[in-house]
């Protein structure tokens, strides 16, 4: 999964793209890649997530791979990490909810 960073719409008053679109970016990914292991009478939503930001995130794409560590029957633990230009700008780690949907 992959969003462009442009400065007039991501970046924050110090000229780097705000911490709030990579941890948006890791959020959706993670979702994502559990939701691709459940049935179809199953969703899932973040309980938590921590995120580290290891360098500043400027302008071009920025892109994120999620991979599910461990599936329980009500928790998954995924872990995201996230690239621009070849290089590891942020990493995060999360638990997801998985229940019933609705009218299941």
């Amino acid at each position: 999964m992959a969003i462009d960073i442009e400065p007039q719409r991501h970046f924050s008053p110090q000229g780097a793209a705000h911490g709030g679109v990579a941890y948006s970016l890791a959020d959706t990914a993670m979702g994502g890649a559990l939701t691709s292991l459940l049935a179809a009478d199953q969703w899932c939503a973040t309980l938590e997530i921590k995120f580290n930001y290891h360098v500043r995130v400027g302008e071009g794409r920025l892109t994120c791979e999620a991979q599910v560590l461990h599936r329980g029957k009500r928790v998954a633990n995924i872990e995201a990490k996230l690239y621009q230009d070849g290089r590891l700008v942020s990493s995060a780690n999360g638990n997801f909810a998985i229940f019933a949907a609705p009218g299941s």
